[in-house]
Formats: C-alpha cells, structure tokens, sequence
C-alpha cells in the first residue's frame, strides 16, 4: 500500500474515531512522505512533503497523547487479588471474557519483553487474542528496547500473525515506559501489577508447561476498567 492510501485510510479512521488505528497508519504514511522527501529534487516539493510529514506526525502524537489519557480513565468492573503460588490465572481465565468479536485492536504496554519467557508470555497472550476476537486486525505492543533476540522475536511473531490471521504487529520502543496494561479497543482496560509475566516457572514435564491455569503464580492485583470513550 502507498503512503498516499496509506494517509488517506488513516483519516478515514481518524474521522470515524478508531485513532489506535489510525495511529499507525498516520505513522507508517509519513514514514513513505520521508522517504519521497529524502528522493525529492525540486525545492518547492520537498518543502510541501515535509510540511505535511510535520502534519501527519502531530497528529499521531495528539491520538496518542489522547489514547494515555483513555489509560487512566474508567469504571472499575472487576478487582482481583492473585495470592502467592495459587493457581488458575491463566489469561484466559483472569480476563479471556473481555477479549471479544467487538475488539478490533489491542494495545499490549508492557516493559519487560527482554528475557525467552516473557517473549513467550506475548506470544501466549497473542494466541488467546487471535482465537477470541475474529475481527482483531492489530495488535500494538509498547515495550523497552534490548535488542538481541527481543528483535528476532518481533519479526518472527510479527510474520506469524500477518500469515495466519492478517493481523498487524506494531512494536513501539520506549525507554520511559512503566507502567504494565492492555487495553482492548471495546472499551476494556486491564491493568495487571505484574503485567503478563506473573506466572512461575515449572520443570519441563510438569502440568503447567502448556497449560498455564495449572501454574503457580506470583503476588499481583488485576484491576479491570471500562472506560466507553475508548470504544472503537
């Protein structure tokens, strides 16, 4: 897809209230316009291409500023107090419910993706997104960079997604980021202490390799908002 369709789809959802979408698609379009600008010979068109990067950058940044203030808003639906080494959280049992035919995008903040099993934590959790919500067309993840194996993770989950279900994987990486949620673009937030990786390890025959309600987990409260501004 051009950078022109590209722009023009982003103002389409930009329009029709769907700004986690069109965030990346505000971004990816301007991304192309740098590109053209960076090629560009003549003076007058260069200028004209990097007004409107200029203009289509703000704007995700202004969705984005409005996305976080969605964050930390909302009506408490659900509060969960996971005890030390209980079992039967697995994230389809802690939250699967809100995961829905509605939820076209989902945003995954969480900072730790660095170590083999909490990139495998994300994978798990993409797997239960994908089977519960057959409309879900992006999945958006925010996280710190480590580079190494973080990088080949992405691409390889990335490809696997686009492949099976049409989804786009985006990653974000920021060096600030703190604080651990999800938020799914039906309404729901869910804010976990620990973020995805509450879980405990086990040895490699044990029940709870693959099915993770048979995990003991570690201490971690779930707080679970609604916040309908955030419907999409």
């Amino acid at each position: 897809m051009s950078a022109s369709d590209l722009l023009l789809r982003a103002v389409e959802f930009d329009k029709s209230g769907r700004y986690m979408e069109a965030v990346n698609l505000y971004e990816e379009g301007a991304e192309g316009l740098a590109t053209m600008a960076k090629n560009q010979t003549d003076s007058s068109k260069k200028k004209y291409l990097e007004n409107k990067i200029k203009e289509y950058r703000d704007r995700a940044c202004i969705l984005k500023e409005q996305i976080l203030k969605w964050s930390i808003r909302g009506e408490i639906k659900d509060k969960i107090h996971i005890i030390e080494n209980s079992k039967g959280h697995s994230y389809k049992s802690l939250f699967g419910k809100y995961l829905n035919d509605v939820v076209k995008e989902i945003l995954v903040e969480e900072p730790y993706l660095r170590e083999y099993f909490q990139l495998t934590n994300l994978v798990m959790f993409c797997e239960l997104a994908v089977s519960s919500c057959r409309n879900l067309k992006y999945i958006n993840v925010r996280t710190v960079s480590v580079g190494g194996e973080q990088v080949e993770a992405f691409r390889q989950l990335k490809d696997s997604l686009k492949v099976a279900r049409g989804i786009n994987l985006n990653v974000e990486f920021s060096e600030h980021i703190h604080d651990r949620q999800i938020i799914l673009s039906n309404g729901y937030i869910i804010k976990i202490g620990r973020g995805l990786n509450y879980f405990k390890k086990v040895e490699k025959f044990s029940l709870g390799v693959y099915d993770f309600d048979y995990r003991e987990c570690r201490e971690t409260n779930v707080d679970i908002f609604f916040c309908p501004e955030n419907i999409r």
